[in-house]
């Protein structure tokens, strides 16, 4: 993974130093709100319901053990003993004192973080496959190309007040596990038949108010101009969106609204004056961010025997096998697996991990894993590169911490947002939908006779649950100041993206373990042989679902 050199660290130093100096005015009354506001969500601070809340970027997922453990006695030390792992991979803590602010971001300036651009218009941390690297179904490791972005954008002048904010994701798998289409630009790094890499170009996605899926504006980009022609998309944006009105400054409202082909069309004109110019990447430059993310002291392995150990642990040790099905997932190097780790045993808000929790993830990482982990958009953690011959120890190991709930992809494995119980913008409560949920549908083996399915919860419009794209999604919604839930159906967040559609008029919060029990109910009936949720919806559409669940009691 990337290591600051000495223009790094000077950089967040000197950012510490300066937000230091705007909190102390700002406590002793020298700076107004509205002066602060914009400082404070440049360095991630956020005013919650309750508390201040600071979100730290976690680039494209990537942690090692060091900055686990600094994540760790911050926790413990500035909050209340835990933090949450959000859908766009970073961590954030909840409860921290605003006053304090400035010495956690020193202390996470010494373990090479920071929380710079994780709020704000501007770009925010560029997010990617969790498998990146490790994927056997990856044509090209993108992560070099996230840190160029992030190096890139971060404190780029030009971007710094952008309309509204900006969100990038980049994938090299054919299988998007990092919902490109749902960014405001998304990339997906292949190689064409000449041999040469370059990026898939996908404009102007989104959730929130608005959902919108991305459009192809590049089918192939040189590796070469991927900064020029992000720079041309973006001034295209800077100057055209619209900043008289939050709820439309979006660049998927842009898009929408010039039609994907014009847009295309500005950028290429813009693009004429950027393509060979300063922010052309050399392949000396690619290359240098390459040299970031060469492999880890891979071991030749016999494949063979491991995997023999493996079949006879699995015979003996049922609830072992049942975790390699559902916690184990195949790695390109032969003879190791990618491990998730489990944040959503029932009765914890999903995502929620504590101080001794994440220190015992950097003891796992240490020992089973090259001392780095990865953080995902599902709200888990990933260890990326465990010997298929360790993972009846690790599985053991994680049994004890808590990490091991074989749940991985199924119904329980739920991405929520916090919801009202932390954020001021939430219209109802999550966490408790979420809990709810989890103690309905205890039963594993149900679970697993459903296969996956995608839930995905949302406090408010915001979409920070990402709901539109969940198979099921629950969005919170007031009605004269109660809580209520809408039920959407048929999103995915995959390569075949897809927006849910509403089920109909909301529920109330008591109702909602039973309309999720209906909805499986007619999922099974209808279901053809081991068919998916999202098939079984997108063959026979909405209406099986809505009238089973709005049928009244005879």
């Amino acid at each position: 993974m990337y290591a600051y050199d000495q223009y790094d660290h000077q950089i967040i130093s000197d950012r510490v130093a300066q937000f230091r100096g705007q909190t102390e005015r700002y406590l002793a009354g020298d700076l107004k709100e509205e002066e602060f506001l914009p400082l404070r969500l440049q360095n991630g601070l956020y005013v919650q319901r309750l508390a201040p809340m600071l979100r730290v970027n976690v680039p494209y997922g990537m942690l090692n053990s060091t900055q686990l453990r600094r994540l760790a006695h911050i926790a413990r030390a500035y909050d209340k003993g835990y933090c949450h792992i959000s859908t766009r991979q970073n961590v954030q803590f909840n409860w921290p004192e605003l006053a304090n602010v400035p010495d956690i971001l020193a202390e996470l300036a010494e373990v090479e973080m920071h929380a710079t651009q994780s709020s704000g218009n501007c770009i925010r941390n560029t997010t990617s496959d969790q498998f990146a690297g490790i994927a056997p179904d990856e044509e090209i490791d993108p992560r070099p190309y996230c840190e160029i972005i992030r190096q890139w954008s971060t404190l780029h002048p030009e971007f710094a007040f952008l309309p509204r904010k900006f969100k990038v994701a980049v994938t090299g798998a054919n299988d998007d596990r990092a919902a490109v289409q749902l960014h405001d630009i998304g990339l997906q790094v292949v190689q064409n038949d000449a041999g040469e890499i370059g990026f898939k170009v996908i404009v102007g996605g989104g959730l929130g108010r608005t959902p919108v899926l991305g459009s192809l504006i590049k089918e192939f980009l040189p590796q070469q101009h991927l900064l020029s022609y992000m720079e041309a998309i973006l001034r295209v944006y800077n100057l055209l969106g619209r900043r008289d009105n939050k709820y439309k400054a979006r660049i998927k409202i842009l898009v929408r609204a010039m039609g994907a082909e014009a847009f295309a069309e500005k950028v290429d004109a813009e693009w004429e004056f950027l393509k060979d110019g300063p922010s052309t990447l050399t392949l000396e430059e690619i290359e240098r961010a390459k040299r970031f993310f060469t492999e880890p002291a891979y071991e030749t392995l016999d494949a063979a025997a491991a995997e023999a150990s493996l079949d006879a642990q699995a015979k003996e040790h049922k609830a072992f096998k049942i975790w390699l099905t559902r916690n184990v997932r195949e790695h390109r190097k032969a003879g190791y697996a990618a491990v998730t780790l489990s944040l959503k045993p029932t009765g914890v808000a999903p995502g929620d991990v504590t101080d001794s929790q994440l220190d015992t993830i950097a003891g796992l990482a240490d020992q089973f894993s090259f001392a780095e982990v990865r953080t995902t958009h599902e709200q888990n953690i990933v260890l990326g590169d465990v010997r298929k011959s360790d993972l009846f120890e690790l599985w053991q190991a994680a049994k004890v911490a808590g990490f091991a709930t074989p749940n991985i992809g199924t119904l329980t494995d739920m991405i929520c947002c916090p919801g009202g119980d932390f954020c001021s913008l939430a219209n109802a409560k999550s966490i408790p939908i979420a809990e709810s949920i989890q103690r309905r549908f205890d039963d594993m083996d149900y679970l697993y006779d459903l296969g996956d399915i995608d839930l995905n919860i949302s406090g408010c419009m915001n979409a920070c649950g990402h709901h539109h794209v969940g198979h099921i999604g629950i969005l919170g919604v007031d009605k004269k100041g109660a809580e209520f839930y809408q039920v959407q159906l048929g999103g995915s967040a995959g390569s075949d993206a897809s927006l849910g559609k509403v089920l109909g008029p909301a529920f109330g919060q008591d109702e909602m373990s039973d309309v999720i029990t209906k909805l499986l109910d007619v999922f099974v009936e209808i279901r053809r042989g081991d068919e998916l949720f999202i098939d079984t919806y997108r063959r026979v559409g909405l209406v099986p679902f809505k009238e089973r669940v709005y049928a009244k009691a005879n």
